[in-house]
């Protein structure tokens, strides 16, 4: 039974580097980060959906991925190795490969002629036809694709004319082929390039799945055309609004017949198209960078049921998001977007599921790490924030309660290896590139405000700022030096290896001393304290490069060494001699990490793609976690909560694990009152091979020594305090307020976390009015914070949900957006009259589920009615709130202006008092 438990995961972006990197099927969807496939499927039972696998057996690049027409657990996908998978999703494993494709796939499609067919085609072509499953499995090359005098973007089969494909050229011309007729090559170009060699690449290209000629085709820069493929003629040239605006994308929409949407390459406006016009329905901004890739889901979602999977405003987007407020369409307008659901892909690697017909994301992922995350580190003074440095250029911020980016650095800084916060609250990040030196990044200000270019041209493998001493930083290259400098650039020591060196740390427990590990198989010891530049010990064993080196944090002179030979070592730097080797990875040792309360747990990450953990007392192995589907590269943890561990990894994402049941007899230990020498002790005693296990960390001292302070009952903040620190991130705190606010805690006591949360109800409607008032006082806020049209705008909502509908109405008004369908809201209050209009537009906008009923029931005063509404969408929170305004008298009929109480009024707090 596995001991590490998965309780977190951070899915990566789609990558923007090639162009057939999502496709859809059913209830499935696809996208791929650069080494991996991330496949969602909806979930019947909460309607929404949901990762189901990962898919990361492709070593280079993903350049390419087909979902099979006739069996959606079938698709194919395609590598910059020559790599050509079949996937069976259901199953979750590779079903057949093919090794040696003879050339780079830039585009993949199932053959609709072979029932096992798969046609993939690089540059120039030949179209190579893979039948995989039939009796006689092998490639062969289609008879007249090939020789072609331009490269190729992409191809597709139609889906009901067997036989009959179209390709797409850089040059922006087309090539289509079609049974019992002669072939056709680089016809019908764009009339402004007839006559001309300029190129202008095919971005998209769909077959109409209503006709088996016409074809929609559109080039990056002279935009979008229907085609007729037998006629070889250009029916409809598609105009835009601007001439700046060019096409990424585009699909059909098979719900609703000759109707299709387009996503702009350069910012992220969502167009809706009919053949039967040649300018947009509609368009609408959906995210500030440009689309890269864009399919509609063949079976839409059922009716929405609305919860946590289903943001309101930014729930799935975070400060640095890139993401925009819904669009809100006048009623005139809103019959241009067709139901169902996009799959979108943009430029920076955001990811999300769009419902055109709600105009809102069922969710978002914005600002996803796109390559290999190479290393991930906690703020020193902030448990809930992990930082990640990836082969994207990037350095992200994550907050791990809700798994969302909040900051990004700029600029893209090639390939950052490293990374390391600076110690306490100083709130700056060093990254080590692969081109750009190392840097020091100032996170609250947004800007890069150091950078270290001693080590020249070459790569930067490893940053460290001294946890004792924050002036100090060092650095690893290939060039052969660890560079001890001050972080104003004075460069304190140079510490010359015989070969590149990937790694350093810092000792816990000594200031001066530095450990390194080099590709020489050996670690070394040096102390800055001295003049010289030779280390004081070098540890030998290893049998091949040496790359991370651990102290811990708990046991003074002892470190690890992970090796390129598969195994971990642990040093004592007192004996000068190797304690034990830690052998059972079969692959190259990369992610090492101390545990910082039980000083014999060990953890190691490797290139096997596994996690193992280790009881250093005897060398055993007390689990291994095969989650990760590719190479583990970085393992941290918070020592505020020590039983946390993060991981990162070559498939792009970060994940979350929690050791608690590595340690389950400490915790029945706290809970049953036993004796502190049972449950807090000292290294020697823990490190005792068989003996039970003993926290030994800062935290655990720290809690004794609060709790010894207080008289009386403890046994309440004794459960709390141990708890945050065994819980992994994502309520435990929220928990624990929650049951104090039960027991009568004084409000004022309450931590400002705690209105981020999930509230009390008597808090709710007092929080929303201060949020108000805050929000309302608080315009501006830095690069991705609200403008003041959106604070208002939500300042506007919350005085809705609250009743006060008057205020609602006077922001709405400053908005310039004083009327709803068509309609004065505040009518209501001189006019008793409109009442029965209300009550019968508000039946009808529930019936449509749409969100402007909201406004209609609140005016009318029908408040069981609304209280309903937002159960039977699962919007529970909004629920209570209507229901808790109603009993609290905030919410009335509008007769009450003339009319002293109506029975309606009456039996609205009647009904939720009780």
């Amino acid at each position: 039974m596995a001991k590490v438990k998965q309780v977190g995961l951070l899915a990566a972006g789609c990558q923007p580097w090639n162009k057939d990197v999502c496709a859809a099927s059913g209830d499935r969807f696809a996208y791929c980060a650069t080494l991996a496939i991330y496949i969602y499927q909806l979930d019947q039972q909460y309607n929404e959906f949901k990762l189901r696998s990962i898919m990361s057996e492709h070593k280079k690049t993903i350049t390419a991925i087909s979902w099979c027409p006739d069996n959606p657990d079938l698709f194919a996908s395609a590598s910059a190795d020559n790599l050509l998978i079949i996937w069976n999703v259901a199953e979750k494993k590779a079903v057949a490969r093919l090794d040696n494709t003879k050339g780079v796939p830039v585009s993949v499609s199932w053959c609709w002629n072979s029932a096992d067919g798969v046609a993939f085609v690089s540059q120039r072509g030949p179209l190579y036809i893979w039948d995989y499953g039939g009796s006689d499995p092998g490639v062969t090359v289609h008879k007249e694709a090939h020789s072609f005098l331009s490269d190729i973007c992409l191809f597709r089969w139609h889906p009901t004319k067997k036989g009959k494909l179209v390709f797409g050229h850089t040059d922006g011309s087309l090539s289509v082929f079609q049974p019992g007729s002669k072939s056709q090559k680089h016809v019908l170009r764009p009339e402004s390039l007839e006559g001309t060699d300029e190129e202008d690449p095919v971005s998209a290209l769909e077959w109409d799945l209503l006709s088996a000629d016409y074809l929609l085709v559109s080039n990056l820069h002279n935009g979008i055309r229907l085609v007729d493929s037998e006629g070889l003629a250009c029916i409809t040239s598609f105009c835009f609004p601007s001439a700046a605006a060019s096409v990424q994308c585009l699909a059909w929409v098979p719900s609703a017949p000759g109707m299709f949407i387009t996503g702009d390459s350069q910012v992220g406006v969502l167009r809706v198209w009919n053949v039967s016009r040649s300018t947009p329905l509609d368009s609408f901004k959906l995210k500030k960078t440009g689309f890269h890739a864009l399919h509609v889901l063949n079976s839409p979602l059922a009716k929405k049921v609305q919860g946590s999977c289903s943001p309101s405003k930014s729930q799935h987007t975070s400060s640095t998001s890139e993401a925009v407020p819904p669009p809100t369409l006048s009623q005139n307008r809103a019959f241009s977007l067709p139901p169902g659901h996009a799959v979108c892909c943009f430029m920076d690697g955001g990811v999300g599921l769009y419902d055109m017909g709600a105009k809102k994301w069922d969710f978002l992922r914005d600002l996803g790490h796109v390559e290999t995350i190479f290393d991930c580190k906690f703020k020193p003074d902030d448990p809930n924030l992990l930082a990640t440095a990836s082969f994207d250029g990037t350095i992200k911020i994550w907050d791990t309660n809700t798994l969302t980016a909040v900051y990004t650095s700029p600029g893209n800084e090639g390939v950052v290896y490293s990374l390391s916060w600076a110690p306490g609250d100083l709130n700056c990040i060093a990254g080590a590139t692969s081109r750009n030196g190392a840097f020091i990044w100032d996170v609250r200000k947004g800007k890069i405000i150091t950078r270290f270019n001693e080590h020249g041209k070459n790569g930067i493998f490893c940053i460290s700022w001294s946890h004792k001493d924050s002036k100090r930083i060092a650095t690893c290259s290939g060039d052969g030096f660890c560079i001890i400098r001050t972080i104003d650039g004075k460069i304190l020591h140079k510490y010359k290896h015989p070969a590149a060196v990937f790694g350093c740390d810092w000792s816990q427990n000594n200031k001066d001393m530095i450990a390194t590990g080099c590709e020489d198989k050996n670690v070394r010891v040096y102390y800055l304290a001295t003049s010289s530049d030779q280390p004081l010990k070098v540890f030998t064993g290893h049998l091949a490069k040496v790359f991370h080196v651990r102290w811990s944090p708990l046991r003074e002179g002892i470190l690890c060494s992970g090796s390129d030979d598969g195994t971990v070592r642990i040093w004592d730097y007192t004996q000068d001699a190797c304690i034990n080797v830690l052998s059972g990875h079969t692959a190259p040792v990369r992610g090492l990490m101390w545990n910082t309360e039980v000083p014999y747990l060990l953890i190691s990450g490797s290139w096997d793609y596994t996690i193992r953990v280790w009881d250093t007392r005897d060398g055993t192995c007390l689990d291994t976690v095969y989650d990760h589907g590719a190479d583990v590269y970085g393992l941290t943890c918070h020592q505020n909560r020590p039983f946390t561990m993060a991981s990162c990894s070559r498939d792009s994402t970060v994940r979350l694990w929690s050791l608690t049941p590595l340690i389950s007899p400490l915790l029945l230990n706290i809970l049953t009152e036993q004796p502190w020498e049972k449950i807090i002790g000292n290294t020697d005693s823990a490190m005792v091979p068989g003996s039970p296990p003993l926290l030994c960390g800062k935290v655990s001292r720290d809690i004794k020594q609060e709790l010894d302070k207080l008289s009386g009952d403890v046994r309440a903040k004794k459960l709390r305090w141990f708890s945050e620190c065994f819980s992994p991130p994502g309520g435990s705190s929220n928990l624990w307020d929650l049951v104090f606010v039960i027991n009568g805690q004084d409000d004022s006591l309450l931590p400002a976390s705690y209105s981020k949360g999930v509230m009390h109800m008597k808090h709710l409607v007092k929080f929303k009015t201060e949020l108000t008032i805050v929000k309302m006082s608080k315009f501006g806020g830095g690069i991705g914070a609200p403008s003041k049209e959106e604070r208002l705008k939500e300042a506007a909502e919350i005085h809705l949900r609250l009743g006060q509908i008057q205020r609602y109405c006077e922001l709405m008004v400053e908005l310039g957006q004083d009327f709803i369908g068509n309609e004065c809201l505040h009518e209501i209050f001189q006019n008793p009259a409109v009442l029965v209009l209300y009550c019968q537009r508000a039946d009808q906008l529930m019936a449509e589920d749409n969100d402007d009923a909201i406004p209609y029931c609140i005016a009318t005063g029908d408040i069981k009615k609304l209280v309903a509404f937002f159960t039977s969408r699962g919007q529970l929170l909004e629920a209570l709130l209507i229901a808790q305004g109603a009993c609290e008298g905030n919410i009335r009929s509008p007769q009450s202006s003339s009319i002293s109480h109506t029975t309606n009024d009456v039996d609205n707090r009647q009904q939720y008092q009780r």
